[in-house]
């Protein structure tokens, strides 16, 4: 059985949990995020540390427990230290560029995919010689960060016999055996 919900989340310097009525606002250095909490659920900070009870042991809330719990502690995390998401762009003549928050990416298509990102996700691209593209996401929201990076692997998911296609950095694909001649 886990026990997530039970673990305190402790707040960094510089970051302040506010509570009204069933709201969560965390406020940092990096951004301010919201958060909706139902189910009876009661959050405590204390001495630079937050808590999330729940009122009883049913299953339901002993799901919302944990769930709650990580979902303020993404939040915490992001509004500090932010969360950074890297996509690779394996094929030849992938290629990727950005002008501000406009994404540019060339992925074998006979057009180019133009993407506007949200103001809240700095983008950067990174093209070396001899190496594949790499587009690097940052942003406060980790919910919003992981659906970008999603959007983006979603054009051209990579294929199990050659690995072409856009992949996050560190996956591991699973791979097929050609034909056998």
């Amino acid at each position: 059985m886990s026990r997530i919900g039970n673990n305190p989340i402790a707040l960094p310097e510089g970051v302040t949990l506010e509570q009204e009525g069933q709201t969560i606002t965390v406020k940092g250095k990096l951004g301010t995020l919201t958060q909706e909490i139902t189910d009876g659920m009661t959050v405590k900070v204390e001495d630079g540390n937050v808590t999330v009870a729940r009122p009883s042991d049913s299953k339901n809330h002993r799901a919302m427990h944990g769930l709650y719990r990580s979902l303020i502690n993404n939040m915490v995390f992001g509004v500090s230290q932010g969360w950074t998401k890297e996509l690779e762009l394996v094929g030849v003549g992938f290629r990727a560029s950005n002008q501000g928050q406009v994404l540019d990416l060339a992925l074998g298509f006979s057009h180019n995919i133009v993407l506007e990102l949200a103001p809240e996700v700095k983008v950067e691209t990174i093209s070396a010689k001899g190496k594949n593209p790499i587009v690097k996401l940052t942003s406060f929201d980790k919910q919003l960060v992981g659906a970008v990076a999603a959007k983006i692997r979603s054009f051209r998911k990579p294929e199990p016999y050659k690995g072409k296609g856009v992949k996050f950095v560190g996956e591991e694909l699973r791979r097929k055996a050609g034909k056998s001649a």
